[in-house]
């Protein structure tokens, strides 16, 4: 387990070598293919790789009028506060962005090269397959996990205007 020195060592440590081209779908699911690229600790000069998928689920738009639906067990209180968000809070939107994280996707290779280099041939690879779906991600060993996932918050802010935007396209907002 992380302690909190080492959450904030790993968030602050993750690097995006080669962003994704394309943001989260807005009306489907997306299939993020990482690299995750980190320095072994306890051996100089190895390099471990990761390689596997992040799947997105489609992000969905909460609106006031379906606040009560998200509401059981609670009391009148509650009940009126949801009425009054739908009267007064008709501009207010929360967008629910679901990831789900497999680590059967994950494959792990340990690579005997400077991390430039490996970092140098992820790009190039990137390059030749076209995918644009794919990330290089640098991180911390230990704490490889949390790296993914602020790519993961990373990639929520930059797709949330555009799927704001696409919903307002289609007049759903």
């Amino acid at each position: 387990m992380l302690n909190e020195d080492s959450f904030h060592y790993a968030i602050e440590n993750t690097q995006v070598v080669v962003a994704p081209q394309n943001r989260i779908e807005t009306f489907g699911s997306t299939v993020f293919r990482f690299f995750l690229v980190t320095e072994m600790m306890d051996t100089v000069g190895h390099v471990r790789v990761r390689d596997g998928k992040l799947h997105a689920e489609r992000p969905r738009l909460i609106t006031p009028a379906h606040y009560h639906q998200m509401l059981e067990g609670f009391g009148e209180k509650a009940e009126a506060f949801v009425g009054w968000l739908r009267e007064n809070a008709a501009e207010l939107a929360v967008l629910k962005y679901g990831f789900q994280f497999r680590k059967t996707d994950v494959r792990e290779e340990i690579v005997h090269r400077p991390l430039e280099d490996v970092i140098a041939s992820l790009r190039e690879r990137v390059d030749r397959d076209e995918d644009p779906m794919c990330t290089v991600i640098c991180g911390v060993d230990e704490g490889w996990e949390v790296c993914l996932l602020k790519f993961a918050t990373d990639m929520i802010q930059r797709s949330a205007a555009g799927n704001v935007d696409e919903w307002k396209r289609r007049g759903l907002i």
